[in-house]
């Protein structure tokens, strides 16, 4: 018997099947023109690929932004809030992390959890995109980078430019002026990924930092911002054993396992 967790986000779409014995598989791919057909699409990737016909789910939940939307397709039974599934998911994964850094493409998520994963506290940024994996995009793409590239590529640096503006789009204006003066894009990658960090560092304070710290979203595979902010914060982000994007959805099948029963 399986238990599935269905994450629809802004970019990407999650999901996950558990057993009794753990993860038993996961799909994560971009997202659909609209939530519904997102969570269809990943849904129908995992199951065909793992030959698991969906009649063996026993109890479904789904998360992030289509979350209701998804629940009244009747793809799953309930929906929970990211902010409780990313908590539960990561307390899986990390049985010690306290403080949970959440960024995806439109918000960013300081979430404080307990032992067993549940809810204690939370700060979020979703009224504007700088400190969001949009953030990243934009100035990637003004850098002619992918979005692997952008963190990789600063490694390289000899210099950090600093990007003096909060803004995503005045960011923007101000990586084409560093480009047209001729600096490498390592050294202004670097500069953005640093600002990156700064806004995320600003969230984790007003939350408080409790140790032990882990990472989750896109964001995560981002070796410079992972380096900034440990720096920032002096703290070592934990590393899970599994993809940092499949944290909401497997918080959600972990709920979908406790709601269908089987605690």
């Amino acid at each position: 018997m399986y238990y599935g967790g269905i994450d629809v986000g802004s970019l990407t779409a999650q999901a996950v099947l558990i057993n009794g014995k753990g993860i038993h598989a996961y799909k994560s791919m971009g997202v659909k023109p609209n939530p519904v057909q997102s969570a269809k699409a990943v849904v129908d990737m995992l199951i065909q690929e793992e030959n698991v016909p969906w009649s063996q789910v026993k109890f479904c939940v789904s998360t992030g932004y289509g979350r209701e939307q998804v629940q009244a397709e009747g793809l799953s039974q309930d929906n929970m809030s990211e902010i409780s599934c990313h908590g539960m998911g990561a307390s899986f994964l990390v049985p010690e992390a306290r403080t949970v850094i959440d960024i995806g493409g439109q918000d960013a998520k300081v979430i404080r959890i307990g032992p067993g994963g549940e809810l204690i506290d939370f700060v979020m940024n979703d009224k504007c995109a700088a400190g969001t994996g949009r953030f990243l995009e934009v100035q990637a793409r003004t850098l002619g980078l992918s979005l692997d590239e952008l963190g990789t590529v600063s490694l390289g640096a000899e210099k950090v430019l600093e990007l003096s503006s909060r803004c995503s789009i005045f960011c923007e204006t101000e990586v084409l002026h560093y480009l047209q003066r001729g600096h490498s894009k390592a050294d202004i990658a670097a500069g953005v990924n640093r600002a990156m960090a700064e806004r995320v560092a600003a969230l984790v304070r007003r939350v408080g930092l409790e140790k032990e710290v882990t990472m989750s979203g896109g964001v995560a595979k981002n070796v410079a911002v992972r380096a900034e902010l440990e720096r920032m914060l002096n703290v070592r982000l934990i590393k899970y054993g599994a993809d940092s994007q499949i944290v909401g959805a497997l918080g959600a099948a972990l709920m979908a396992r406790r709601m269908g029963g089987n605690s």
